[in-house]
């Protein structure tokens, strides 16, 4: 089983961001981080997953992915993400992320678990320290979906 562990962090809100990810696997581990110049938590906390998804090279393995974030665990358990993609994200924020997912959850065996942040979970603390350093980078890119759907260039 491979372990996903994920965080993401926006001062201001919108304002800098970054997501931090840790993967686990046997004795394997890889930690990822990115910064934007302007984005949202909710977005970098969906990054997060992404972002450690599309970095496997196989798809052999269940996956479990940690998140602190309800927002992110709750749309794949309680079934809104399903809703929203029968209403066509109507009304909804970060589509085209959610888009980005979709291919991703139908290839891998995901299994999503919440978990308290800031609340000592040592691989999940590390993820925060990730996505909080990745904020404060030298090198933010654009979160282009953040920005385009504002009118922000």
């Amino acid at each position: 089983m491979i372990k996903l562990y994920t965080d993401g962090a926006a001062k201001g809100n919108p304002g800098n961001g970054g997501y931090g990810t840790v993967l686990l696997f046997g004795k394997h581990r890889k930690e990822l981080s990115q910064g934007f110049r302007m984005t949202t938590n909710n977005r970098m906390e969906l990054l997060a997953v992404i972002a450690g998804l599309e970095v496997l090279k196989t798809n052999e393995h269940p996956i479990t992915i940690y998140s602190d974030s309800k927002y992110v665990v709750d749309a794949i358990n309680k079934g809104w993400l399903k809703g929203w993609v029968k209403k066509n994200f109507k009304d909804k924020k970060n589509v085209d992320l959610w888009k980005r997912f979709l291919p991703l959850q139908k290839k891998f065996n995901l299994t999503f678990k919440w978990v308290k942040g800031h609340a000592g979970n040592i691989e999940n603390e590390r993820c925060d320290e990730l996505a909080v350093e990745a904020a404060k980078g030298s090198t933010l890119l654009i979160d282009r979906g953040f920005e385009h759907g504002k009118g922000i260039n």
